[in-house]
């Protein structure tokens, strides 16, 4: 049985889907309410360093830490998404201890002493859909939910994540998985 939407699942992009923004697009959905959803799409990373961006946060210098395009809306603005073993202040609960948002403190702490699996993504953009979008685009089959998975999205290589999850679905998605890469989503 599929999950329902809301926040923690994964939108998978249908093989069908071509709109550039989504195309071989896996975006875990962080929001879901009446007035909308907002998500970050976890499988594209950048060439930009955080280092290059964010220079106010010193432990950052020397790390390769990238960011990864959170989706269309607003791409000058910037998320981070946390793996947490306690919840940190000023953030939002997405799902299994990954939180939305946080100081400049938590990134500080996580990226110098990681306890345990702790890892943090940052994003520039989100994916954002109206009130009722979301659900007219399930209708039509440009998505496929499935339950939201944190070492798919701070452990898995970003190349694989949506080819091994259409694998995983078995045929008729597998035989997509198949399929080079677009080189222009990059």
């Amino acid at each position: 049985m599929a999950p329902s939407l809301g926040k923690g699942i994964f939108l998978v992009a249908a093989p069908s889907l071509r709109d550039p923004n989504f195309r071989q697009t896996v975006v875990l959905l962080c929001e879901h309410g009446p007035e909308g959803a907002l998500g970050v799409v976890v499988n594209r990373p950048t060439g930009m360093l955080l280092s290059e961006v964010l220079p106010q946060v010193p432990v950052l210098e020397g790390q390769r830490h990238v960011f990864f395009r959170g989706g269309p809306v607003q791409p000058s603005h910037v998320l981070i998404l946390y793996r947490l073993s306690e919840e940190p202040a000023d953030t939002h609960h997405v799902f299994d201890g990954v939180y939305l948002g946080g100081d400049p403190n938590s990134l500080e702490r996580v990226l110098t002493v990681p306890e345990g699996s702790e890892a943090v993504r940052a994003y520039v953009g989100y994916s954002g859909w109206g009130a009722g979008q979301l659900e007219k685009e399930l209708e039509t089959g440009s998505w496929i939910l499935l339950p939201g998975d944190s070492t798919v999205v701070f452990e898995k290589d970003p190349s694989q994540i949506w080819p091994d999850i259409l694998r995983s679905l078995g045929e008729p998605y597998a035989r997509y998985a198949e399929m080079p890469a677009d080189p222009s989503l990059n």
